[in-house]
């Protein structure tokens, strides 16, 4: 069984023209989506099906090996035709396996990284449903046309902290397998799961104006957006439990407490002080296994039994003489919030806590904790 990837892209646009093509970030449009489903380990095949020569040209220019070319047909390109048109059109000339996953990505949504679709791919199948869809959480009061309230009472007006929302289709990708697309004649069908992402993502680039704001976002969330690029950062430090180990508590007979560590991460701290970056632990717990793991590994600070983590990094910047714009924090519970708030670059494992996950900016690493998560962050950022 494998995972394919179809985007849509045809050259025809009204709000904007050459939207799929035209530069955003200094990337043209389509490369975003296209760059993070090339980075997705997961995803096997990448079909653009387009109907232009310059779509084309510009896309094979990006030189992802996994990417092909699909014409489709005049037909299936016009204002009118439907994306279940060209998914059925595709499914039909090529030879796919109806076991396959299929993902139906829009080149439109900028913002979808290659850890959205190793997360939402892993929720699908652990779900076993029929068919995912990606949403984003909008918290604002809906009312249908009669006055009537649709989504709150405005008797009890909750507060915004209290409010869970409305999720809403962000359009970003649909998930499926073949046999189900072919079956149903939809990207959706049967019992749907839902992944949700950030809010910002909902934002559709359809006049000017929104192209200006998914510009500014872009620079603000997006990892292979930002102007850093791990080139101001100073200094790296990372949680242990449930970022350096996979969150368990292992014991002997005996009573002695194991922890699992990955050596991957081990060299990913020696790659970083190779490079002029100073590394570091913050733990709340307090013990000798993770004393030595942090002498083994001869890292420059390693703080145990903290409470208040934002303190110890606020102090630690004052003394090294760094701003916290030039720290680098990998975190993945709830006592981590604070400090992936405050600094430059903000990341989390593939089993942070939902809490975390929501962190404005945070960069979702795509590695569950104790498997390679800082050696993954060195690869993005420094390597």
């Amino acid at each position: 069984m494998g995972v394919i990837a179809f985007v849509p892209a045809r050259s025809g646009s009204k709000g904007i023209k050459n939207k799929n093509i035209k530069e955003f970030n200094s990337k043209p449009l389509i490369y975003w989506v296209l760059k993070a489903l090339q980075d997705c380990n997961s995803v096997d095949q990448i079909y653009l099906a387009t109907d232009g020569d310059e779509i084309a040209t510009i896309a094979t220019k990006f030189g992802f090996d996994k990417l092909s070319i699909f014409y489709r047909n005049p037909e299936n390109a016009s204002d009118s035709a439907s994306t279940e048109s060209v998914m059925l059109e595709f499914l039909q000339k090529k030879t796919i396996q109806s076991e396959d996953t299929f993902i139906l990505v829009q080149a439109t949504s900028p913002f979808t990284t290659a850890a959205d679709f190793e997360q939402a791919l892993v929720l699908f199948e652990k779900d076993a449903s029929d068919s995912l869809l990606s949403v984003a959480r909008q918290k604002r009061f809906y009312w249908s046309k009669d006055g009537s309230p649709i989504n709150y009472n405005y008797k009890e007006r909750p507060r915004r902290q209290d409010f869970e929302g409305t999720l809403l289709e962000n359009g970003a990708f649909y998930i499926s397998k073949v046999d189900t697309i072919l079956k149903s004649k939809n990207r959706l069908s049967g019992e749907i799961s839902l992944y949700e992402m950030p809010a910002y993502t909902s934002l559709e680039l359809d006049e000017e104006e929104d192209w200006l704001i998914g510009e500014i976002l872009m620079k603000k969330y997006h990892p292979d957006s930002l102007s850093v690029k791990g080139s101001k950062i100073e200094l790296l430090l990372s949680d242990v439990d449930g970022v350096l180990t996979d969150a368990g508590m292992y014991y002997s007979e005996k009573g002695d407490e194991i922890k699992k560590f990955s050596t991957y991460d081990g060299m990913a701290f020696k790659l970083l002080k190779d490079a002029g970056i100073k590394v570091g632990i913050i733990t709340s717990e307090d013990c000798d296994l993770n004393r030595r793991r942090a002498e083994k590994l001869k890292l420059d600070y390693h703080f145990h039994g903290i409470k208040n983590k934002l303190e110890v990094v606020e102090s630690l910047i004052k003394e090294i003489g760094i701003s916290i714009d030039q720290v680098a924090y990998i975190g993945d519970d709830l006592n981590d919030i604070e400090v992936l708030q405050k600094v430059g670059i903000a990341a989390c494992p593939a089993n942070a806590q939902k809490e975390v996950k929501s962190v404005a900016g945070i960069i979702h690493l795509g590695v569950a904790g104790g498997k390679g998560v800082v050696r993954c962050m060195y690869d993005r950022f420094f390597g």
